[in-house]
């Protein structure tokens, strides 16, 4: 089965658990990519209409009942020969593990799984379904503390017509007296078995035991529960009296509706003391008639009062045959008679319980032990030929002491004498619970103080690396951390944070400027420094030679910094003006950014004082500062005259 696709999108994975009539997978819902539990019905059954019809109507039922506390019921279908039910799947563990893990509960939080059940069967009894096997191995206790009701699988609705007839089902530590007898059921039978779940949570005991189920379910009619305060002291009279209103024999003593009791424990949890005292006031004294063992013969009419709070006085039967021989002779033989005709019928109803239900034999057999077993070793000696059990279900949990696949518990215990056919529960190991997959959170920034708290908030551990410098967190904050910020790690794992010591600082490296730009941009990286370059003429720096550094060289800085680098590009240069037929004063104003030289010449073309000639020539680019030469007009021949600016000349 595990890795089978159902329905084309339910991916059947590891088995979680088996009983009677199916068998429960953990599996993937490939569609909504969530986890969901698959219940399988036993191939055996797949082929008969009735039990194909009954795995149907639980599906039905079980999905009409929406509630915070009732396992949710997704789909179903029938893939092939397969009949299966999708369902929520739980995380966490039955009550009645955690009970036999942890002893008697708090008062408060068995008052708070018991509001919980009864806001759940209050769903259900407005939907005319009776659960019918209410018992602590049905109530799934999530992470958060709240409760899950699960197995619709027994009940049945009012209008039912797949049984016809009154058939009890369940467990005998926690049916009701009337459903014992086979008498007919209603929402206050499910109010007992709760009754019986609050008191086992609130002693760590079930109020009735005995060497079998038949002795059991007889007790169940018959004794009354010795109060709860007896077994542990430290429970409150308010609780108590809740929990025994809900144990009556005579249903018409209980809380009547699922919502009466919520509302109850509902006024305890808040301290309404008075509301609890009233709502539990004193019931009347009134016998019920006493059902001996069917395997020892009808007995007698002796009888056993109801509860009277916390009360109890048991009439003797002695006692009761003197008040009728007082009432006279006719009134006692009528009142034999009536005794005897509704013993002969309870026991008619009980002896239809023992046989169709808990099997017939007075014989009695010690249960092996299949502790330390493997499953498959003990379902065979429960399943081989001439044994005198049945399985009832496996389930499976895991533990850290016993090997994967191994028996690590079993109801009832080794040894104990049981009847024919009584049914065998076994708890089997799934080695040791792997850890979950959390998210490992963000510490950046965090303190120390608030890393830790926040890596244990999801099951994980911390631990303080190296310190290291950071420009962006605060010294003593968290700056880096391993695994990395949202991904995944397994609970219980390290995760490695380190300090901030923040920024570190570098100096400027000396001696930078005057040397070339690769020399210089070579010191700044092996300090760890950035750099970006500028360029800047220079008449002083040779071309490619750094002129200046900023920060300048000496300086104190954040590593990582940028520093500007300024390199020459040799002296500037530019265009000369043409200034040739401008006058010599015009020519010297425009060349302002040049030396310049004048010599005179004669000549007939251009007037004197004009510029006839320049060097070099306008339009060529020369350096800044440097000569241009001009020959100025002294006019004709006869006038020659030669002298020179006052301005640098040549040769």
């Amino acid at each position: 089965m595990p890795e089978k696709v159902l329905g084309g999108r339910y991916q059947v994975q590891d088995r979680i658990g088996t009983g009677g009539m199916a068998t429960v997978f953990r599996g993937l819902d490939e569609v909504l990519g969530r986890t969901v539990a698959i219940k399988t019905m036993l191939p055996q059954y797949a082929t008969d209409p009735s039990f194909a019809a009954r795995f149907k109507q639980e599906a039905q039922a079980a999905a009409a009942l929406q509630s915070p506390y009732i396992v949710s019921v997704y789909d179903w279908g029938k893939d092939g020969d397969t009949y299966y039910i999708i369902m929520e799947y739980l995380r966490g563990t039955d009550l009645k593990s955690g009970i036999r893990k942890h002893g008697a509960l708090d008062c408060k939080k068995v008052a708070q799984i018991g509001s919980q059940i009864a806001q759940a069967l209050s769903v259900a009894h407005k939907h005319d379904i009776i659960h019918r096997d209410i018992k602590p191995q049905n109530i799934m206790v999530q992470p958060d503390g709240n409760i899950k009701v699960m197995d619709f699988g027994i009940a049945r609705a009012k209008n039912s017509h797949l049984t016809t007839d009154n058939s009890v089902l369940g467990t005998a530590h926690y049916v009701s007296p009337e459903q014992t007898q086979g008498k007919e059921l209603g929402p206050t039978t499910d109010i007992y078995s709760l009754g019986i779940v609050m008191y086992e949570a609130s002693t760590g005991r079930v109020p009735f035991e005995g060497d079998d189920a038949i002795s059991v379910a007889l007790k169940q009619v018959n004794e009354q529960p010795v109060p709860p305060s007896q077994l542990n002291p430290a429970i409150d009279p308010q609780i108590e009296s809740i929990i025994l209103k809900c144990m009556q024999k005579n249903p018409a003593d209980r809380f009547q509706t699922a919502d009466e009791l919520y509302r109850v424990l509902r006024d305890y949890l808040a301290g309404r003391v008075q509301a609890v005292n009233s709502a539990t006031a004193m019931l009347p004294v009134q016998s019920t008639n006493v059902i001996e063992d069917p395997r020892r013969g009808m007995g007698g009419t002796a009888s056993i009062p109801r509860v009277n709070q916390q009360h109890y006085r048991t009439k003797s039967a002695t006692d009761e045959a003197e008040e009728n021989e007082k009432k006279g002779k006719g009134k006692h033989r009528t009142g034999l008679v009536i005794g005897i005709i509704a013993a002969i019928a309870a026991v008619a109803a009980l002896a239809y319980f023992v046989i169709v239900v808990l099997g017939q034999g007075t014989a009695t057999y010690a249960v092996p032990n299949y502790l330390g077993l493997t499953e498959d070793e003990a379902v065979a000696q429960i399943n081989a030929t001439g044994s005198h059990f049945k399985l009832d279900e496996v389930t499976y949990q895991y533990s850290d002491s016993v090997d994967e696949g191994v028996v690590m518990d079993q109801s009832p215990n080794a040894n104990r004498q049981v009847t024919e056919g009584t049914t065998v529960t076994l708890v089997v190991s799934k080695g040791k619970e792997p850890a979950a997959t959390v998210t490992v959170p963000d510490l950046q920034n965090m303190t120390p103080s608030e890393a830790v708290a926040a890596l244990t908030k999801v099951g994980l551990n911390g631990q303080a690396g190296d310190s290291v410098y950071s420009a962006d967190v605060d010294n003593g904050k968290v700056a880096e951390q391993s695994p990395a910020a949202n991904s995944t790690a397994k609970a219980g794992d390290t995760v490695t944070y380190s300090l901030s010591k923040g920024p570190e600082m570098v100096t400027v490296p000396s001696d930078l400027v005057g040397n070339s730009q690769s020399y210089v941009t070579g010191q700044l990286t092996d300090a760890g420094l950035t750099y970006t370059v500028s360029k800047q003429s220079s008449s002083t720096y040779d071309e490619g030679d750094v002129i200046s550094v900023s920060p300048s060289s000496g300086s104190s800085v954040e590593k990582g910094s940028s520093v500007t680098v300024t390199v020459s590009t040799g002296p500037a240069t530019e265009k000369v003006p043409s200034v040739i037929g401008s006058t010599e004063s015009s020519a010297r104003s425009q060349l302002s950014d040049f030396t310049v030289k004048v010599q005179y010449q004669s000549s007939s073309s251009y007037a004197s004082g004009t510029v006839i000639d320049q060097s070099p020539s306008g339009g060529t680019s020369a350096t800044y500062g440097s000569t241009v030469v001009l020959t100025v007009s002294s006019g004709s021949a006869e006038k020659t005259d030669s002298s020179t600016s006052s301005s640098k000349t040549t040769g």
